[in-house]
């Protein structure tokens, strides 16, 4: 009984820190510990993977560390079909696109644009990663902690509110039990790339602590394009007895990275990756100081049921600037996830539901400056201007959600969810008649309040398995995405007074999606694959008009966007992942080798897909519409595939390689505009074994990009002429070295 509900409190941890874990239908099998804990695509969690009707992908430290371990891209666009990960910097401005969600859209701060992430719900140790306005901001994530991803793909509004993409859970590294030790790694790369990092940790039979500092730096493969990084985390998880479980999180960052802007077509093809001046000139770069905290308390009533609750906070003060200007932002965070864990027996059938809210609030102050010439040194960077814009923001999301599945015999299960959810924004505009006078409309409010409510996300599901090792599912769900406050004060452009509005006529997005699917782990478990086929359709999908700086051509950068409904977005695909234990041995020189392959293929098509553009000087007559109907949805590759292999030997020696293949996609939604395919190869040679009774040795080489080839680490979508943020043109070698003390 007593290790029943330690066992019971354990689920209910992990299914706080995860946001969401799909109840356990198999009607044969008991909590089982070590398969709580256990993340790698082991025999116990395939097991797992075949009782979750949907496609998630999870990723252990195997994939996570195939290249340097300290981009989350690297492992994501390897390993997980179906979705892409870019940056903007070295290690920032990060945007997640699953399914083609995001793709052809140019806006303000989100993944519907090409700057920070929306409609993802992502998570860190049961910590919304995701402000209240549904924006996640990744510069200041440690990846190099990592331990563990889960990505769901497709709508998932049931468990996580606002997520009409999916979902990303992410988990620290936890410290071996009945261990202590301590730890030092150095990674050395070309371009400057220095990553320095310092760990305790120590496991026990009721506890786990993690304690990590790590100092992170490269020059970049062009000018104006350093990064600098510091990182201080402490995770811990703490069983005191058999009906308790804490887990807390503790983070601080400081992070700074240089942007020498988006390459323009010419730029790209000529490979002059000198960046943008009106960039350089005003000293583009994003920062951020930020501390993060939460801490989770579950508490075990009975075999049937139990309370999970964490308390979280995020506090961060942040300044960027662009070809636009500069702008500071102060956002505190904070709010609660509670959830009840509910498991029935109804004779040989059982009955388990997840049923909970989570509140997240935000309250934030954004200050936008013009930026002009250092008149003591006029070749400096600018240096900021007068003030633009002052906007203090307040916002909060609610959701109440509930979810169950009824477990048959012969491990036939269905699956009913829904959640109610809700978005209250409120915006007070502080420089309202300084910054345009008589100019702007006299109804225009100093505070513009707005909710969205009613957004009902459910989800239905039946799930078969076969002999306990193939499963074969279908699902239907559904998500929302509400307008941010950064899409209703429309900025006031001289000589276009039209544009002097709030932007009132907004509407969420809503995200359908209808999918098939397959799991299987075969031949004693050395064969695993997942298939599925989906068809998602984004309605009210929101768009976003660009307005440049000037109208030259050559030169022009953009102003400022704002954004509209336009259309639906119709995205079908199939997504494959396959890994073959071809050789395993318990005595030969080889451990094992395993080839691995993953496969997307989607097709993605604007429907009814219409929008006016403002007028946007005195000589426009007349409003214009743009119809993207019928064209390929911009952004997003038709087909996206890796291959490679994993090869483990008995002394300790370790290598793996793989090619990525990404398909040609158009840079615009009128499809008159194409960036080229291209395919990289990577690979990393490693020795790791242990060196007399206390340490643990772990040294490697490794390089992207072997073949030299030129590519894009992002592209600007609806953006031209500026669209390409170049990855570095050369092979980009690295390596390192970790040495672990075991007391």
């Amino acid at each position: 009984m007593k290790r029943l509900l330690l066992s019971a409190a354990t689920v209910a941890c992990v299914q706080a820190s995860f946001g969401q874990t799909v109840p356990n239908t198999d009607t044969t099998r008991k909590p089982d510990m070590k398969e709580l804990e256990e993340v790698e695509v082991t025999s116990s969690a395939n097991r797992k993977i075949l009782y979750q009707p949907a496609a998630i992908t999870k990723l252990a430290p195997r994939e996570l560390r195939r290249s340097t371990g300290l981009f989350l891209d690297d492992a994501i666009n390897a390993n997980v079909p179906g979705v892409q990960m870019m940056r903007r910097g070295v290690s920032s401005g990060q945007v997640i696109n699953i399914r083609g969600y995001g793709a052809g859209v140019r806006g303000a701060n989100g993944a519907s644009s090409n700057f920070d992430i929306q409609g993802v719900k992502m998570y860190l140790n049961g910590i919304p990663l995701t402000d209240a306005e549904g924006i996640t901001v990744l510069d200041d994530i440690d990846f190099a902690t990592v331990g563990s991803a889960e990505i769901v793909k497709g709508p998932a509004g049931t468990l996580y509110g606002q997520a009409i993409a999916g979902a990303v859970n992410l988990r620290t590294m936890k410290a071996e039990p009945g261990k202590t030790s301590v730890g030092q790694q150095v990674l050395l790369g070309n371009y400057g790339l220095q990553r320095y990092t310092t760990t305790f940790q120590h496991g026990s039979e009721r506890s786990s602590i993690l304690l990590n500092y790590g100092h992170q730096e490269s020059d970049g493969s062009s000018i104006h394009n350093h990064s600098r990084k510091d990182f201080v985390n402490f995770a811990g998880d703490f069983t005191p007895n058999a009906r308790q479980a804490i887990t807390a999180f503790l983070g601080f960052a400081n992070s700074y990275d240089e942007r020498f802007g988006e390459l323009d077509t010419a730029q790209w093809r000529r490979e002059d990756y000198s960046g943008n001046p009106n960039y350089i000139k005003n000293d583009a770069h994003s920062r951020i100081v930020s501390v993060r905290a939460g801490i989770g308390h579950t508490y075990v009533f009975s075999e049937r049921f139990s309370n999970t609750t964490t308390v979280f906070g995020y506090s961060a003060a942040t300044d960027a600037s662009s070809a636009g200007g500069w702008t500071d932002k102060n956002p505190v965070n904070f709010g609660a996830r509670s959830t009840f864990n509910t498991r029935f027996a109804l004779g040989r059938a059982t009955l388990s539901g997840l049923t909970g809210i989570e509140s997240l609030h935000q309250r934030a102050q954004k200050v936008d400056y013009r930026m002009g010439a250092d008149r003591r040194d006029p070749l400096a960077y600018n240096r900021v201007d007068s003030v633009r814009g002052n906007v203090a923001t307040q916002t909060a999301a609610n959701s109440v959600f509930t979810d169950w599945t009824l477990g048959l015999p012969g491990d036939l299960s269905f699956t009913v969810g829904v959640s109610w959810n809700q978005l209250r924004l409120k915006l007070n505009d502080r420089q309202l008649g300084l910054t345009i006078a008589s100019s702007r409309n006299a109804v225009v409010p100093d505070v513009y309040s707005q909710t969205y409510e009613d957004m009902w996300s459910p989800r239905v599901a039946v799930n078969k398995v076969f002999a306990g090792k193939i499963s074969t599912y279908a699902s239907w769900s559904r998500g929302f995405k509400a307008p941010t406050t950064a899409y209703f004060y429309l900025p006031f452009a001289n000589g276009a007074p039209a544009t002097a509005k709030v932007n009132t006529g907004l509407v969420p997005e809503r995200g359908d999606q209808f999918e098939l699917g397959s799991k299987g782990a075969l031949a004693q478990d050395r064969l695993t694959y997942e298939v599925a086929i989906f068809r998602t359709v984004f309605s009210n999908k929101m768009t976003t008009i660009a307005v440049p700086l000037n109208n030259d051509p050559a030169t022009a950068t953009t102003e400022y966007s704002y954004v509209t409904n336009g259309g639906k977005q119709i995205h079908k695909g199939i997504e494959i992942a396959l890994r073959v234990a071809a050789y395993q041995s318990a005595t030969g020189f080889f451990k094992e080798v395993a080839p691995f392959v993953n496969f997307t293929y989607t097709d993605g098509k604007y429907e009814d897909f219409r929008f006016m553009r403002f007028r946007l000087g005195q000589n426009n007559k007349k409003d214009s519409t743009v119809d993207f109907s019928g064209n390929k949805v911009a952004g997003l590759p038709p087909v996206v595939f890796n291959a490679g292999i994993d090869i483990v030997t008995r002394p300790g020696l370790y290598f793996n390689a793989y090619y990525a293949y990404r398909d040609a996609i158009y840079l615009t939604g009128d499809n008159l505009v194409r960036a080229e395919s291209f395919g990289l190869i990577n690979a990393k040679l490693g020795f790791r074994r242990s060196v007399g009774a206390h340490f643990d040795l772990d040294a490697s080489v490794g390089a992207v990009n072997l073949g030299g080839t030129q590519y894009y680490q992002m592209v600007f979508i609806n953006q031209l002429p500026d669209a390409y943020v170049p990855a570095p043109r050369d092979t980009q070698w690295f390596g390192s070295i970790a040495l672990k003390y075991n007391f």
